[in-house]
């Protein structure tokens, strides 16, 4: 009880010191805390495009130029998913998380851990198998922005991919599990879908048979 008394005094002394200084103390601090909370939100959106994204030339000279020759960049329809779309989740707790994830990304950059393509391609694969991680961890949730399962009309797509869809959902699979390498070369892994591999080493030899044809 007495903290609540507490606490009720200290908002009454506040209020208080609020109308002593005036209506416009009062009008300038709703501003100004208006103005921060804009310019807070506009820098977040700033860097929430593909044009931030590659402003920096490890973006620009790797993984970029593979997105450009995928249909994720271009295509009939002129619908393009960006780099924010796949990589940055659009509902603000989840868009903030993010952003704080991803202040490692500006330290990577200042100790120039990927700036050139072969350091990047050294590290693709544990890069690969992070965000492939991140994505399985939220059942693809950025892809489901735009390829919502309930609003998928089987019929209009092919033969094998309506049953691997069908398939695949009915085994709790998400979007990452079948299309890794949709957007970005995919590193040299298995990813354990389709016909079973075979090792040149466990695979059976062919023994090719020719008839001889009779002379002449």
């Amino acid at each position: 009880m007495q903290n609540s008394d507490t606490n009720g005094g200290v908002v009454k002394r506040v209020w208080r010191r609020m109308g002593a200084a005036g209506p416009l103390f009062v009008l300038g601090t709703f501003a100004t805390g208006i103005l921060a909370w804009g310019a807070f939100n506009w820098t977040l959106e700033l860097t929430n495009t593909e044009n931030f994204c590659i402003s920096c030339h490890e973006m620009q000279d790797n993984v970029f130029k593979e997105y450009r020759n995928t249909i994720h960049y271009q295509n009939r329809t002129g619908v393009r998913a960006t780099c924010p779309d796949c990589h940055v989740p659009k509902d603000w707790s989840h868009k903030i998380a993010r952003k704080i994830q991803a202040s490692n990304e500006l330290w990577h950059h200042m100790l120039g851990s990927v700036d050139t393509p072969a350091k990047f391609n050294d590290k693709r694969i544990r890069l690969a198998k992070s965000e492939w991680a991140r994505m399985k961890n939220t059942d693809s949730r950025e892809c489901r922005n735009c390829h919502h399962y309930d609003y998928m009309d089987y019929a209009e797509q092919g033969r094998r991919g309506s049953a691997q869809h069908q398939k695949g959902f009915g085994e709790g699979k998400t979007c990452i599990d079948c299309h890794k390498g949709i957007a970005h070369t995919l590193p040299p892994i298995e990813q354990n879908i389709g016909a079973p591999k075979v090792s040149a080493e466990d695979a059976e030899p062919v023994v090719r048979t020719v008839e001889a044809k009779p002379g002449p």
